[in-house]
């Protein structure tokens, strides 16, 4: 398996050279998770950078993610951001969810919650499971738009219905507030393996918190498996 892969990646880096832009975003991500190839985060850059000037959206917004966070490149948020819009004028439903953030947390643009409200719904209106997720809260908590709780469980129940930890972790605590903690506990259950450390913490404490002892049991799953 691990042959095949390789032979993959080097088909693809031939086409890649070859200035096939689909194939230069996509070595592009396997030099950045280190599929078939050294991980090279320096590598992967250059190959999303390739293939944004050519036009893929998805490219553009990897670029904006290298930028963001370091990969293969200096820290530039402001950068990060310009190429997420980039990428959102192209029709990316991740360049919308990007440069939400972007504006919910002023990373590389003005701090702005309604523009990134509209930006989250723009994205949750293609079918994006994280974005959703985000639009809920929002509307849960009234940030930038009328409390519609309704509205934001169905953005929950969407979210996880698209497999997002969090939108899965939200509808659960729907659940368990309805007395459905069996569903609850197996929704849990799937968003667990995908959430990071930094989330689980707070999860696990809430959940020592509720008054259901299978929820006690899934706080109790989670430091037993090391995850904080």
């Amino acid at each position: 398996m691990a042959g095949d892969t390789a032979f993959a990646a080097m088909r693809l880096r031939d086409a890649a050279r070859g200035g096939d832009a689909a194939a230069q975003t996509t070595l592009g991500q396997l030099y950045l998770d280190g599929h078939g190839v050294p991980r090279d985060a320096a590598e992967g850059f250059y190959w999303f950078q390739e293939a944004a000037h050519r036009g893929v959206p998805m490219a553009m917004n990897m670029v904006g993610r290298c930028h963001e966070n370091g990969w293969g490149t200096d820290v530039d948020v402001e950068r990060a951001a310009a190429w997420y819009r980039r990428a959102a004028e192209h029709g990316l439903d991740w360049g919308f969810y990007n440069l939400a953030h972007a504006h919910a947390h002023g990373r590389g643009v003005t701090h702005d919650i309604a523009r990134a409200c509209a930006l989250f719904a723009r994205a949750a209106s293609m079918g994006h499971a994280r974005a959703m997720y985000f639009l809920g809260h929002y509307h849960e908590h009234g940030l930038s738009v009328p409390v519609d709780v309704a509205r934001a469980y169905t953005l929950y129940e969407k979210s996880a219905q698209w497999g997002d930890y969090r939108g899965r972790c939200a509808w659960a605590s729907v659940l368990a507030g309805r007395g459905q903690v069996d569903d609850a506990v197996a929704l849990l259950q799937a968003a667990i393996p995908d959430a990071p450390s930094h989330f689980l913490e707070p999860l696990s404490g809430a959940l020592d918190a509720s008054p259901y002892p299978a929820l006690h049991a899934i706080a109790t799953k989670i430091r037993a498996r090391g995850r904080l």
